[in-house]
């Protein structure tokens, strides 16, 4: 089977409605696949945390560097997707494309280890103001646990080549391109080394890819903050979110129009295969 059918498959699975108050077999559904797609490839953790005296839960699966004695002691690099959705919407961009993309990576990742140890996250409770994220980061530095990155996927799979579609926080729009047919890359001044290798990495599989650095914890920029990178961020990580640019492009955000038709597998997979190409150089 090839990359874009494999991620067609997660797909099929995690598109559907599951907001975690308002389409709870949904959500346990996709939890549940979640879990046991990281399971194939090493033991799950689960981060639990408390919303209003209700648990909800964190995926986590660890894969180990590349087996030498000195790398076992290097920081992880941690990539994180969020798998609720809002209600009323199966959230096949927002954030189905994000999760298959985690899923496929730690396929990818637990087969040929990388570098450095590997942390994959499915984070819950995004839409809710990033609460499962911002308990994670809140932990890791109270544990003060370095991390060598932190990559958030958000919304990776919509593409629109028509002059004209892609939006911009001003005054953004006088310095990148018009048209929506490039993944971007946002960091933290930290990232800016990161941020320059993996958009050049990203580019040799013959995709666009954009990069924009974010002083003050993006404060300045709002749009900048809206997912699992932000309480990274505002932790003192180097973190950095990978997107379509959501509804600075994408009209399906947020509507039961975001369905898998609308997506751009090939897009998808490019934007694949550019990550594991860009994370494989870190």
């Amino acid at each position: 089977m090839n990359l874009q059918a494999r991620l067609h498959n997660y797909l099929q699975q995690i598109a559907r409605e599951r907001d975690p108050y308002l389409a709870t077999a949904g959500h346990f559904f996709v939890q549940e696949y979640i879990r046991q797609e990281f399971s194939c490839w090493g033991s799950v953790e689960i981060h639990t945390f408390t919303v209003n005296e209700r648990d909800f839960h964190n995926l986590i699966l660890n894969l180990p560097a590349q087996s030498t004695p000195k790398r076992q002691d290097l920081p992880p690099i941690l990539i994180g997707a969020h798998y609720d959705a809002v209600p009323g919407t199966s959230g096949a961009d927002d954030n189905a494309t994000g999760v298959a993309v985690l899923l496929e990576l730690a396929r990818k990742f637990a087969a040929q280890p990388v570098k450095y140890p590997l942390r994959l996250v499915a984070f819950d409770m995004e839409e809710y103001g990033l609460l499962g994220s911002a308990d994670y980061a809140n932990l890791l530095r109270q544990q003060q646990q370095p991390l060598r990155l932190m990559i958030s996927l958000e919304m990776l799979g919509y593409r629109d080549s028509t002059p004209g579609c892609q939006n911009y926080p001003p005054p953004l729009e006088k310095f990148y391109p018009n048209t929506g047919d490039f993944i971007a890359l946002i960091g933290n001044l930290r990232t800016i080394p990161d941020l320059i290798a993996m958009s050049r990495s990203i580019r040799k599989v013959g995709i666009s890819s954009q990069w924009l650095p974010v002083p003050k914890r993006g404060l300045i920029v709002p749009q900048t903050r809206l997912s699992d990178h932000a309480p990274f961020w505002d932790a003192g990580y180097p973190a950095m979110m990978v997107t379509d640019t959501a509804f600075l492009r994408n009209p399906h955000y947020h509507q039961p129009s975001d369905t898998i038709a609308t997506l751009d597998l090939d897009f998808l997979a490019n934007v694949c295969e550019g990550l594991e190409l860009a994370i494989r150089g870190l």
